[in-house]
């Protein structure tokens, strides 16, 4: 097994359960064993882990069957937080399962009006879900998941049969979880997306669209219980890879916002802030506004996973009382960050290929500040000295200081 980070990308064209989840995983190479062994650190007995073959179309798809030897009990939510709590699972697993079974309790806390600590599960409480839920946290740290992304969730209509009667769907738990999160809907009146589905993707998604740009490395797939009708295939497909930086089209998220009311010195403060979070650029563009006031247009650019944060920090540090914000596609040339050894010292630069394959140098401006100032010489100085420096001596990677 490669033991580096890893990205995940859940790819739910026909939805997502728990079970589909866990058997995505063991298809992408999550040893049996090792689930087993996981979920015996649990206080938890009376049943029996069984993949079946569920071929969906020329797909060779398998499922789970969590088989149940005994009847079990309504589990609360303190119940099911002292037993993760209290297993010999690593630190890592217990939070991921409890945050997805924090997310389910609150869902359902809502819904009937009760507390949090008052919910008792039925469907989600049982041996089964518990199952899927521990094992799912298993096996993303099996994998060293690292960053999680999600397509958009498909919601029918119809209605589903539970421990409460009958429901509309999508479920109203399913509703409540998947709050921010991006969903469609499809004509099929089958239940596509459960509630335990919808928690490990609202609990672990930090990102929702097209697949990222990665270099798959596993890839499974989970087949659900249920034939869906019209032919559609009832299956998640999970792809495990590295995360890798493309030259050619990226997607990235604009957020813009226009104020007039707020002091500019603040701009530096917010720029280093925003770009410390993860944007790729912030620009502070002056504008005319309404009533022929003078103000100012922010622009931030980042990529998706991180934009949740610099939105935060947007509303946080402006007077903006809203953003917009849209998905846009872009270029970068190709470019290598290294170093150019110089009489000043070690200059810090980026190589940049263009596309006809020619390469051209650029410092680092805040390395040359830097050195002008350790050298008490201009900052242009520093720039005629790093551009006299033949591009054959440039060296990748950081220098030592």
């Amino acid at each position: 097994m490669n033991n580096s980070p890893a990205i995940l990308y859940a790819d739910c064209f026909s939805g997502i359960s728990g079970d589909m989840f866990l058997a995505a995983l063991l298809d992408a190479g999550l040893p049996l064993n090792v689930l087993r062994s996981g979920l015996e650190l649990l206080n938890l007995s009376g049943y029996e882990l069984c993949p079946v073959e569920r071929p969906q179309g020329a797909i060779a798809a398998h499922g789970l069957e969590v088989r149940i030897a005994a009847v079990q009990k309504a589990r609360t939510w303190l119940e099911i937080k002292a037993m993760i709590a209290g297993s010999s699972l690593t630190t890592a697993v217990k939070q991921r399962a409890l945050t997805i079974f924090k997310i389910l309790a609150q869902a359902e806390a809502h819904i009937h009006g009760q507390s949090v600590d008052e919910v008792h599960f039925h469907e989600v409480g049982a041996v089964d879900s518990i199952v899927d839920i521990v094992g799912a946290a298993i096996g993303l740290e099996y994998f060293h998941i690292v960053k999680f992304a999600a397509s958009a969730l498909p919601m029918p209509s119809g209605w589903v049969e539970c421990r409460h009667g009958s429901l509309p769907l999508p479920a109203p738990a399913v509703c409540e979880i998947l709050r921010d999160v991006p969903v469609y809907g499809v004509n099929l009146q089958q239940e596509l997306v459960t509630p335990t589905g919808a928690a490990i993707i609202k609990a672990m998604a930090a990102d929702f669209g097209p697949q990222p740009p990665m270099c798959p490395r596993n890839i499974g797939y989970g087949a659900g219980s249920r034939r869906l009708v019209g032919g559609r295939l009832n299956l998640l497909r999970l792809i495990i890879g590295e995360e890798r930086r493309v030259s050619e089209a990226q997607e990235v998220v604009v957020m813009a916002t226009n104020i007039d009311d707020w002091p500019p010195e603040g701009y530096p403060f917010l720029s280093a802030r925003l770009l410390d979070a993860g944007a790729l650029d912030v620009v502070l563009i002056p504008i005319q506004m309404k009533k022929g006031r003078p103000g100012f247009m922010i622009e931030v650019m980042a990529e998706p996973a991180s934009a949740p944060v610099l939105k935060d920090i947007l509303l946080s540090e402006t007077t903006a009382i809203g953003l917009r914000f849209r998905r846009e596609e872009r270029f970068t040339l190709v470019r290598e960050s290294g170093w150019l050894p110089s009489a000043l010292g070690p200059i810090r630069v980026k190589r940049v290929t263009t596309p006809d394959g020619g390469r051209r140098i650029s410092p680092e401006y805040e390395d040359c500040k830097r050195l002008a100032r350790r050298h008490q010489i201009s900052l242009r100085a520093v720039y005629e000295e790093a551009g006299r420096q033949p591009a054959a001596d440039f060296r990748q990677g950081e220098v030592d200081e």
